[in-house]
């Protein structure tokens, strides 16, 4: 037998050896083999934020012993890569110092957007808004004094309510003031009964105490009133002090009370008048980082513009009883978390109370101009059920199910109509 030619062992394919029988070389004239090998689709890492797009390209190939010259076209996917814009976010400075480098002049510039949340705020305080009505507009203490009594006596009782409403509701100092102006007994017969400086003179402490017992710290309060009545009486002639000195220099009276003394009082605005409201909210806002109320006052009035200040006291004490409460603030219903304005708004609150505005549609009638309020009622859901019918039946069962479908649909059926029943369908029945 002649000797079997030598066989040389099968050459390993490679992805590089068949890249010479694939199409798409961009070069009419270099030959397919002189390409690189292709990327492995497994050293390609996926991109998640690029899109694929496909691109459409025409390659001539060269005419060849065998083949004419001949076009094909081809479809390549290309990798592009589109980066979003960044998302514009509202920047919020608050108040903040300057230094003028030639004259060394310093200033204090307002924070960022103030404007518009005061704008904001007092449209809710607005009748009809959702912070209209609250305590401070019918029981503050600018309000308890009464008119019928003469113009001395009523700035005394101003400062009497404002002396009360230290850690005490409006509500609460409201009752207070009402049983001072009509329990009070008159210090002399023939004189006229009530608040006034000489019948605080002549009562006597356990009574005042009594009629008071319901503000907070009352039997503090009891003695500063005692104690600034004889002062008044002695220093200022029987009527209250007109100089922010002077009330302050009173026992009781802090620089809150002092300026809104002076406002309520004397129609003089010369600070502002910054309480538990004023310093919380105003910090929430992020227009300054203070301590207390007094740094509060000092730092409002650096930027704050002065035709504001005697109205933003009765602005904020109000927002804070009735939307931006100390416990449970109501972020859903305030416009300032709904239009991102508050950088301390609940996200949760707010998210819910989008999605009940969205809900409800507020039209304006073209009559009247009264406003109607339309809420959206979401449609049930309701469920079909698929009904198998047989389309072929037979002629004997047609019969049987007739007269099976009139008894299952009637609840009772009487004893005729049973005996009319064949026997093997009332088995079927009782089964």
């Amino acid at each position: 037998m002649p000797p079997r030619p030598i066989v040389s062992p099968p050459r390993r394919i490679t992805r590089s050896s068949l890249a010479r029988f694939r199409y798409g070389d961009n070069s009419s004239g270099s030959k397919e083999n002189s390409t690189p090998p292709p990327a492995d689709i497994e050293d390609i890492i996926p991109n998640t934020t690029a899109i694929r797009k496909r691109k459409r390209t025409t390659t001539l190939l060269e005419a060849s012993s065998t083949s004419p010259r001949r076009t094909v076209k081809t479809e390549e996917e290309v990798e592009t890569k589109v980066t979003a814009p960044p998302a514009s976010r509202r920047q919020r400075k608050p108040a903040r110092k300057t230094v003028d480098a030639k004259t060394g002049e310093a200033t204090v510039s307002a924070p960022s957007d103030w404007e518009e949340i005061y704008d904001a705020v007092k449209a809710m305080r607005s009748p009809g808004g959702v912070a209209a009505n609250a305590a401070v507009d019918t029981m503050g203490c600018e309000r308890l004094a009464d008119t019928t009594t003469s113009p001395r006596d009523q700035r005394f009782q101003t400062l009497i309510a404002l002396m009360l409403s230290s850690q005490t509701k409006d509500t609460v100092n409201a009752i207070a003031m009402k049983r001072l102006q009509t329990e009070l007994p008159p210090h002399a017969p023939g004189a006229p009964p009530g608040l006034n400086l000489e019948n605080v003179l002549a009562a006597d402490a356990e009574l005042i105490n009594k009629l008071i017992w319901a503000v907070g710290f009352h039997n503090n309060k009891t003695k500063y009133i005692k104690q600034a009545a004889v002062i008044l009486r002695d220093q200022w002639g029987g009527d209250i002090p007109d100089t922010i000195e002077g009330l302050v220099a009173l026992p009781g009276v802090g620089p809150k009370m002092g300026y809104l003394c002076l406002s309520a009082a004397w129609d003089r605005t010369e600070g502002i008048g910054v309480d538990v409201h004023v310093h919380r909210i105003t910090n929430l806002w992020g227009w300054h980082t203070t301590k207390n109320p007094e740094e509060t006052r000092l730092a409002l009035q650096s930027w704050l513009p002065r035709d504001r200040w005697r109205e933003i006291n009765w602005l904020l004490v109000g927002f804070g009883q009735t939307v931006c409460l100390p416990v449970g603030r109501r972020c859903g219903d305030c416009d300032l978390g709904l239009r991102g304005l508050c950088k301390a708004a609940e996200r949760k609150k707010v998210l819910e109370g989008r999605k009940t505005r969205e809900s409800t549609q507020v039209k304006k009638l073209e009559d009247d101009g009264s406003i109607v309020k339309i809420e959206e009622l979401k449609e049930e859901e309701t469920i079909e059920k698929d009904v198998v019918v047989n389309e072929i039946v037979k002629d004997e069962d047609k019969e049987l199910l007739t007269t099976t479908n009139q008894f299952k649909g009637s609840p009772e059926t009487s004893p005729k109509q049973r005996e009319n029943v064949p026997k093997r369908q009332r088995k079927s029945n009782k089964t």
